[in-house]
């Protein structure tokens, strides 16, 4: 193996415009704070997640802040779905912030069946409202907002935000991806290996590539792209196959002379570690994993391939067998710019906890299991 790379100046890693305000927003929404975001018309909301607001911000607001529900969560709770992307629910008074958490989270849906009926806004939602549920989602938080519209006479908040600029904010990401350094570490099974860190110019979670043996560039390169799982990678839970693959992949990789591991921090199938236990919990209550990402108010997986693809090309990789039994991973890297010239199956046996799991990632989520 060649030895790696020095790790570039810190001034080759130019800083991507408004990716720090995302990051200095998102905690802004963690801590219950308003995010101020301004439309490409020029009108202006304050937004806050539903999951953190307070019933103090929600007293000093009129007129009565919306409450912003994706279409998953929406159908859920049987709304209409008369608007694009997200609904904006009116609710009833007293507005109390268990209120409206307990509309957008759906933990009390069993104990409290009987929410609504809800009236929705049926005019077109200026584009705000899109980014406001999508910056709670970038926070780790339920998708939902409450949202204060008003123009100028809405209070002063610390930070404020395009609504473009939060939409904009994956393929920001990419183009700012860069490669940080890179290292041996013998691993278990693949005592020639080195990791390579990946960072993009905003604050974001670190990317992790592990490059076994010496993988030639002018060939395809066997290639797995896995998702970080802490319950799985690292406690060993029976209730996915996440450890069986990462350790298979490695092995896998290994015997075949060499190739690269991309460790992608996508938990949960890019809901977050929190959101994947409360989809647990609705688990226990007979949802499959699909339909409790659902009622969480997420698609069946949020994940995205952008930073995989941007990944390879940064190692040199233009083209690959890829180690997955997901078509949309092959999918999304061609749609990327990256030739796959072969899938290679990655399956593992079930356990009593992980069957009906793995049976539903190929009913419906398409998996060749």
């Amino acid at each position: 193996m060649p030895a790696p790379p020095e790790a570039p100046a810190s001034h080759q890693f130019p800083a991507s415009p408004g990716l720090d305000g995302i990051a200095r927003a998102a905690d802004a929404l963690r801590l219950g704070a308003a995010v101020r975001i301004v439309d490409t018309s020029g009108g202006e909301i304050l937004a806050w997640a539903t999951e953190t607001v307070g019933d103090e911000a929600l007293t000093q607001l009129d007129p009565a802040p919306l409450l912003l529900l994706t279409h998953q969560r929406a159908r859920t709770l049987k709304i209409r779905l008369y608007t694009p992307e997200i609904v904006a629910v009116m609710p009833e008074p007293p507005l109390t912030a268990l209120r409206l958490l307990a509309i957008a989270d759906p933990s009390t849906d069993l104990a409290a069946p009987l929410k609504g009926p809800f009236e929705t806004r049926r005019e077109p939602l200026p584009e705000s409202f899109a980014a406001a549920v999508k910056l709670a989602k970038l926070a780790g938080l339920l998708p939902s907002a409450v949202v204060a519209t008003g123009g100028m006479g809405l209070p002063d908040t610390a930070c404020t935000l395009p609504a473009t600029t939060i939409a904009d904010y994956e393929s920001e990401v990419v183009r700012s991806l860069r490669l940080v350094t890179r290292a041996r570490v013998p691993l278990e099974g693949a005592e020639q290996a080195e990791l390579a860190a990946f960072r993009a110019g905003n604050g974001e979670p670190e990317q992790f590539a592990v490059i076994i043996g010496d993988p030639p560039p002018d060939k395809p390169v066997l290639v797995r792209l896995h998702s970080e799982c802490f319950t799985g990678d690292l406690l060993g839970s029976l209730k996915c196959d996440c450890g069986d693959q990462l350790r298979g992949a490695i092995a896998t990789i290994a015997a075949a002379g060499g190739g690269a591991l991309l460790y992608l921090a996508q938990e949960g199938r890019g809901i977050g570690l929190i959101n994947k236990l409360r989809a647990y919990r609705l688990q226990d209550q007979g949802f499959d994993t699909v339909e409790a990402n659902e009622r969480l108010g997420f698609e069946p997986d949020e994940r995205l391939y952008g930073v995989a693809a941007k990944m390879l090309q940064l190692l040199g990789f233009k083209s690959i067998r890829l180690l997955t039994n997901n078509p949309l991973k092959v999918e999304a890297l061609e749609a990327a710019g990256i030739t796959v010239t072969e899938r290679v199956p990655h399956a593992f046996p079930a356990n009593p906890h992980n069957r009906g799991y793995l049976r539903t990632k190929a009913e419906k989520s398409g998996h060749q299991l």
